[in-house]
């Protein structure tokens, strides 16, 4: 009869702490796969929380990755596959470069299309107005203007771009005629958004700008009224070509955006990045949007434009 030698005290010990490293691991992936998997329908403030940080849970992935191996546990690392999975399925597809290119695009069939939120109070709006200008954008969208704001980027632009439309906290300036201009209130009984007809050289465009209320931890009704009256509201707008843009206060994986999101779509950027525009100065989320239907992005970027706390955001689109 044979005896198996007994395992030494310290061989055994170091095994029972890679079972529970192991076990912890395990944990641990399973709840991120079930956040990242499962966040357009977490509810309220958890809901948006999350879709805020879910391009930063990727930086978790290779920490669980290296955990899993100095466990040298063969589970562990099939267990770390699923949430990596998962992240690359939901998250990552967002950061493939946008193909095409505006320079192989005939000059007359290409409308560009600029927004930016110039902070109120920050007396940016003019400087964005004309670094906006400069970069060719043909259709230009501020919010959080103020009185002083609106005043100062329509003296800017008004040479460059003739054609307005302002109300409330919002304003779009064109280089081509605007029409059907109106207030929104999305729900909130005061205007911080507004919809128009712009009559473009390949046809008619239907414009929504919006200045979504902020979002605050237990305090996102407000927001959540006007995104979802707008995206209630865009679906019957029978126009062909459609651009909503403006500050939505949202990522792109908000749930909050997900009625919107049904009939209108964010290209990705010109360069693999997440395209993040708030804060300015280190920026971590994405708020700021220019949704299309019935266009062709052939270029996509953020670039910073005055003194605001949001990168400016820019748009090239192919229309015939």
């Amino acid at each position: 009869m044979s005896v198996s030698p007994a395992i030494p005290s310290s061989g055994a010990e170091s095994l029972r702490r890679r079972t529970r490293g192991a076990r912890i691991i395990a944990v641990l992936s399973l709840a991120l796969t079930l956040i990242i998997a499962l966040h357009s329908v977490l509810p309220g403030s958890v809901g948006t929380l999350v879709a805020t940080v879910l391009p930063w849970l990727g930086w978790f992935l290779p920490a669980l990755v290296l955990c899993a191996l100095l466990t040298r546990r063969p589970r562990a690392w099939l267990v770390v596959i699923v949430p990596t999975l998962v992240w690359l399925i939901v998250v990552a597809p967002v950061l493939v470069p946008l193909s095409g290119s505006a320079a192989n695009v005939p000059a007359e069939s290409l409308l560009t299309v600029a927004s930016q939120n110039v902070e109120e109070s920050a007396n940016t709006a003019a400087e964005s107005a004309r670094t906006l200008a400069a970069e060719g954008a043909d259709i230009i969208a501020l919010v959080e203007l103020d009185g002083d704001d609106r005043g100062a980027a329509a003296i800017e632009l008004a040479e460059s771009h003739p054609y307005s439309y302002t109300v409330g906290t919002v304003g779009l300036w064109s280089i081509y005629p605007i029409e059907k201009e109106k207030p929104l209130e999305l729900g909130l009984g005061w205007r911080r958004a507004l919809s128009a007809d712009v009559m473009t050289p390949t046809g008619l465009l239907s414009v929504y700008v919006i200045h979504a209320a902020s979002f605050r931890p237990g305090d996102q009704e407000n927001r959540d009224t006007m995104l979802r009256n707008l995206g209630e509201l865009v679906p019957q707008d029978l126009s062909e070509k459609v651009i909503v843009l403006g500050d939505f206060n949202a990522t792109i994986f908000d749930p909050a955006l997900k009625p919107l999101l049904k009939t209108v779509s964010e290209p990705n950027q010109s360069t693999p990045s997440w395209g993040f525009t708030w804060p300015a100065n280190m920026p971590f989320a994405r708020i700021d949007h220019i949704f299309e239907r019935g266009l062709t992005p052939v270029e996509n970027r953020v670039l910073p434009a005055g003194k605001s706390d949001h990168h400016a955001i820019l748009t090239v689109f192919r229309t015939d």
